[in-house]
């Protein structure tokens, strides 16, 4: 098992604590109990599986997009994170390699004269999208033709799509397919738009962030390499979403 010096690690975690930011935007990797308030999900397990190796408490932060996450990371309040690499958040974020892959997909409504993929990056085509989430970064880099329209979260993006904003939802795969239960005459896009990692992020102001990233990139493989990736995964009934390689 490897192992972070004391110096990287007060810089990785200097208050004492590995305060987490935990993005509920994204339930293949988070869920907040409605009752209880108690957060479960692959990116608690890991985060607490950290924190006992580097004897740390954890404290975790819950966030209800991948972008408000970010903006806690900015302002020093946050430790680490799990968020899909992007290049854009690449600026502020040191990345580990991704411990689980996810599709992003289109869901349309059953009317629609749209079957593939391919055939959304056309004018006069409007996508829903979470502002600030992977899918939005993405799109707004890939798509030239199309327009995008802006939700306030990943969650918002179907109900403002029956809401009658757009004519193509854009986002998680299974996000769509449960938010979509609500509503009738609703079809997912055959396939994918595109792959997100996602991964652990650090932030590049603190001092040994290589160093700290290092650590953190080995603690993933190892975690990978054992299974104990896929068993979280298993305990907590992910589907959609595998292991990265």
């Amino acid at each position: 098992m490897n192992t972070i010096d004391s110096v990287s690690l007060l810089s990785f975690a200097p208050t004492g604590t590995l305060r987490v930011g935990i993005n509920l935007g994204n339930p293949i990797l988070a869920n907040e109990d409605p009752a209880t308030k108690t957060l479960h999900g692959v990116t608690i397990d890991i985060a607490d599986e950290i924190g006992k190796r580097i004897s740390y408490p954890v404290q975790l932060t819950p966030f209800k997009t991948a972008a408000t996450t970010l903006d806690a990371v900015k302002t020093g309040n946050i430790d680490l994170v799990f968020v899909a690499i992007d290049p854009v958040r690449g600026a502020d974020i040191s990345y580990t390699p991704a411990y689980i892959q996810i599709e992003g997909a289109y869901m349309v409504k059953a009317s629609s004269p749209l079957q593939t993929n391919e055939e959304v990056d056309v004018a006069g085509n409007e996508i829903v999208v979470g502002k600030g989430s992977a899918y939005d970064l993405y799109l707004t880099r890939e798509i030239k033709n199309a327009s995008l329209l802006r939700a306030a979260s990943s969650q918002a993006v179907v109900d403002d799509f029956m809401s009658g904003n757009g004519n193509v939802a854009a986002g998680v795969k299974q996000q769509l397919e449960s938010d979509a239960k609500r509503y009738k005459d609703l079809r997912m896009l055959p396939g994918r738009f595109m792959v997100i990692n996602q991964a652990i992020g650090i932030p590049k102001a603190r001092g040994h962030y290589e160093t700290t990233t290092a650590y953190l990139s080995n603690v993933i493989a190892e975690l990978k390499q054992s299974g104990f990736v896929a068993d979280a995964m298993k305990r907590h009934h992910i589907q959609g979403a595998r292991v990265a390689e």
